[in-house]
């Protein structure tokens, strides 16, 4: 047992049934329906395999696409294939989720055998809105159709899902509630890595923050700040708007209107604050990129024109950035400096992941965005450690107990006769 979770080191999974939620969430190419990008799969292997090794009988849990808006989900058909490319196993896949067919089909299942099951987040109660609406707490959680309808089936529950770790859904925190549970081997190496850097960081120690999920990273930025664990934060990407906004910098129409769109109008009196207490720690950019007519532009922080907006640090920026993190001995990474994809307003973001591949310090990058910078650049060996997470990450870096990590913890208490003290 580690951090109060049992590992599957604890258990005799043989002829066991095994549910185990991984997060296998990459970037779809829908006109191919092939993924663009395989790191997280790659990161669970080592867990998928073992417990097949062993001869569990395998049922995998897992997401596809944010439920911001429903168009983003999608099957994990095609992550059927690839995790059969890379374990060497036949990972089967069946288009049901917790309907009579996965019933059937898991009930058939034989040791070694793998099974994974479509997107959970076609079950209405593993949505974003569900969860943050109704809140259920996590005994509730174990009285949902996803729990009732597969808990019953199964010996044993794994949660291999670090990224997602920060959520509070029914496949994370409700079947814990119900089955002797434990960690896979991913999430207990990420817990590990980041516990360990946490506490002992090398100085000066380096947030880079950017990506568009802000309601985290801001979280997190005060309380890393406070806590004296970052001793500067370089922004980007609607990070570094919002407090260019909170500063009275002009942004661009184009900026302000997605961020009151969004809901994050609120963030930009937040930031006043945070930045009036932290200013000399947290580093704005001094100049950003526009797109004008599909060209790059570039102007000073605050002289962007009032129809345009803000796509990307600029390059003296992206520039004063690399030499910060050159200069660092640890350096936390959570998304992007900006719209990565699009070759106009890459540069920033191209800039600041070269310089991740020339420190010396201990880098952790972690989040999909930036796993897949990292590899757009190849700069995934360089990086020391990629972190499949990124909220969770960040939420796990405020001190907050992230929910996956108490219901673990409340599952390691539920003793059957599989674990191997007892056999």
């Amino acid at each position: 047992m580690r951090f109060g979770i049992r590992t599957i080191d604890e258990f005799d999974v043989k002829d066991r049934t095994v549910l185990c939620r991984i997060d296998i969430n990459q970037p779809v190419d829908r006109e191919t329906g092939t993924l663009k990008s395989t790191a997280r799969i790659q990161a669970c292997v080592p867990t998928v395999k073992e417990l097949s090794d062993r001869g569990a009988k395998l049922v995998l849990l897992a997401h596809q696409g944010s439920d911001i808006e429903y168009k983003n989900f999608y099957t994990t058909k095609p992550h059927a294939g690839v995790l059969s490319e890379l374990t060497g196993k036949e990972v089967q896949f069946l288009p049901d989720v917790c309907g009579p067919a996965a019933i059937e089909r898991i009930k058939g299942l034989k040791a070694g055998e793998i099974l994974l099951l479509d997107n959970v987040r076609y079950v209405s109660e593993e949505q974003t809105l569900f969860e943050q609406k109704l809140r259920l707490p996590h005994s509730r959680q174990a009285q949902t159709l996803l729990v009732r309808t597969l808990a019953p089936l199964a010996d044993l529950y794994v949660c291999d899902a670090f990224a997602a770790a920060h959520r509070d859904q029914p496949s994370l925190c409700g079947f814990e509630q119900v089955l002797p549970s434990a960690m896979g081997r991913l999430f207990e190496k990420e817990y590990c890595v980041v516990s360990e850097l946490m506490e002992h960081p090398g100085r000066p120690c380096t947030f880079v923050l950017g990506g568009a999920k802000i309601a985290d990273a801001f979280l997190m930025m005060e309380t890393v700040l406070k806590a004296g664990t970052a001793d500067r934060i370089l922004t980007g990407g609607l990070v570094a708007n919002i407090l260019l906004a909170a500063k009275g910098e002009e942004i661009g129409r184009k900026s302000m209107d997605f961020i009151m769109r969004s809901n994050y109008g609120d963030y930009i009196e937040k930031a006043k604050g945070i930045y009036a207490r932290y200013q000399e720690k947290i580093i704005l950019p001094v100049d950003v990129a526009y797109t004008e007519n599909g060209m790059r532009r570039e102007a000073k922080a605050g002289e962007i024109p009032l129809s345009a907006g803000v796509a990307d640090i600029g390059t003296e920026t992206a520039q004063a950035y690399g030499d910060c993190i050159c200069s660092s001995r640890t350096v936390f990474v959570n998304g992007p400096m900006g719209i990565f994809e699009e070759d106009a307003t890459e540069a920033g973001t191209r800039l600041v992941w070269e310089a991740l591949g020339d420190t010396k310090a201990y880098t952790v990058v972690g989040g999909g965005d930036s796993i897949a910078a990292a590899a757009k650049y190849k700069k995934t060996d360089a990086v020391s450690y990629i972190c499949t997470g990124g909220g969770a990450l960040i939420r796990f870096l405020t001190g907050e107990e992230l929910p996956v990590v108490k219901a673990l913890r409340h599952g390691a208490a539920i003793r059957k006769n599989l674990l191997r003290e007892n056999t």
